[in-house]
């Protein structure tokens, strides 16, 4: 991986010209956005994709103010998001988190289109097709043609590499991502990402728009998973890790995790009700991007699961077992066999192993300059619910110890996974 940071500065290229008009202010309805900055007047948006997350985001712009166009080329699929997304506004108003005109105002905003050849110039275009790096860099070459050079052109890919997309923009440097999580209507977080080329001038308008769209923004350069999908991937790793060699049941460790860790849902639980499939392919697409780094290596208890199609929640069985209404059927831990394990050995404690994995992981990613500390552990709390971010509770255990945990579990697993971060011992993070 290119850890040189004149790489991933966008300040190597600098627009002679970039969009200074997109404003708005996101209304209270949209759940737990930050308060809306002032800004200057609206401007034009599209949003290319009107799945569930294409929709979520144009309604998210529509309440800012924005004319939106939403664009999919299945036919009459803009037209079925769009009276879709309006069933939704009449259940906010039915609940009274919006009010009638409020919902007519934001759906009259938005204007189903069958092409991006339809689309009008606009100040901001973003993409929420499917995770097809081949079809992203069609689509992203044909906006380039089809829209002003001073467009904005933002993927809301979750983990492809934003440069590899531009790779056929002839002025990349308007290339960015920006990560919504879902639903965006509802979650705050957004991942601005620059790639190689991306101009600082379009970093810094696409961050300020999205504080006036009420969200939280975050910067990170376009390393594979960006922030969370990146830093996340032992919460999952370790867990299933446990559970292969035997070390104690699913449900033994969830409860740690839950009840001595503060985390909302334990990790195996929680793939579950991601989707085995869809947790092991984002894990396997970081993993395949970092050179099969052993850090990010798939488990061959997920495998398993995926191959004989325990999918979790959605599938009646995954790591836990489901019944026909898709709820849980209880598993009780061994309280006792979590009593003995937490506080032991490093090796045998999930909480502990997990904790200084992701602390690892977090000041890694900083110590390549690819995110600041602060906006690592905003990302890590908003977008995934951690009761702290890693970085934090790093400081909170002791960097030192960190390290020394991770030298133990290195000697215990050998091959590289639990190598320790330079950063916890060098004192680049204070």
């Amino acid at each position: 991986m290119d850890t040189d940071p004149t790489r991933t500065d966008p300040t190597r290229t600098d627009p002679t010209s970039r969009p200074s008009t997109l404003t708005a202010s996101t209304p209270d309805e949209l759940g737990e956005a930050a308060p809306a900055e002032e800004a200057p007047p609206v401007a034009p948006v599209a949003v290319i994709g009107a799945g569930a997350m294409g929709a979520g985001i144009a309604q998210v712009a529509a309440a800012a103010g924005h004319d939106v166009s939403l664009v999919d080329a299945a036919p009459g699929a803009a037209a079925a998001s769009l009276a879709r997304l309006s069933e939704g506004l009449s259940r906010l108003v039915a609940r009274g988190r919006l009010t009638q005109e409020e919902a007519t105002a934001i759906e009259g905003r938005i204007t189903p289109v069958a092409s991006i050849d339809a689309l009008p110039d606009c100040d901001l275009v973003i993409e929420a097709v499917p995770e097809d790096l081949e079809l992203k860099r069609r689509l992203f070459a044909e906006l380039a043609l089809g829209q002003p050079s001073t467009t904005v052109l933002a993927t809301n890919t979750s983990s492809l590499d934003i440069s590899a997309i531009a790779d056929e923009v002839t002025d990349p440097e308007r290339v960015l991502g920006l990560h919504f999580f879902n639903p965006p209507t509802r979650m705050r977080l957004v991942e601005v990402v620059h790639g190689e080329l991306t101009a600082r001038a379009y970093v810094e308008f696409a961050t300020g728009l999205m504080r006036t769209w009420g969200k939280t923004p975050v910067v990170c350069a376009s390393t594979p998973g960006f922030i969370v999908n990146r830093v996340a991937r032992p919460f999952y790793g370790e867990a299933q890790r446990i559970v292969e060699a035997g070390v104690a049941d699913a449900a033994t460790v969830d409860w740690i995790l839950r009840e001595k860790g503060g985390f909302p849902m334990g990790p195996l639980e929680l793939t579950d009700f991601i989707g085995q499939d869809v947790n092991l392919a984002v894990g396997t697409s970081v993993w395949e991007q970092t050179g099969r780094d052993p850090r990010y290596a798939p488990t061959e208890l997920q495998r398993s699961l995926v191959a004989r199609g325990r999918l979790g929640r959605k599938s009646g069985s995954g790591i836990y077992p489901y019944a026909a209404d898709g709820t849980l059927v209880e598993t009780p831990p061994d309280l006792g066999l979590a009593e003995r394990l937490v506080g032991g050995p490093v090796a045998t404690d999930p909480l502990a192993r997990t904790l200084a994995m992701l602390v690892n992981e977090a000041v890694d990613l900083v110590r390549r300059g690819e995110a600041s500390a602060e906006d690592v552990d905003t990302a890590m709390v908003l977008g995934t619910r951690y009761p702290k971010g890693p970085i934090a509770w790093g400081r909170e255990i002791g960097f030192d110890v960190v390290a020394a945990q991770l030298a133990e579990l290195d000697a215990a697993f050998p091959g590289g996974r639990y190598r320790p971060s330079p950063a916890l011992t060098d004192g680049s993070i204070a």
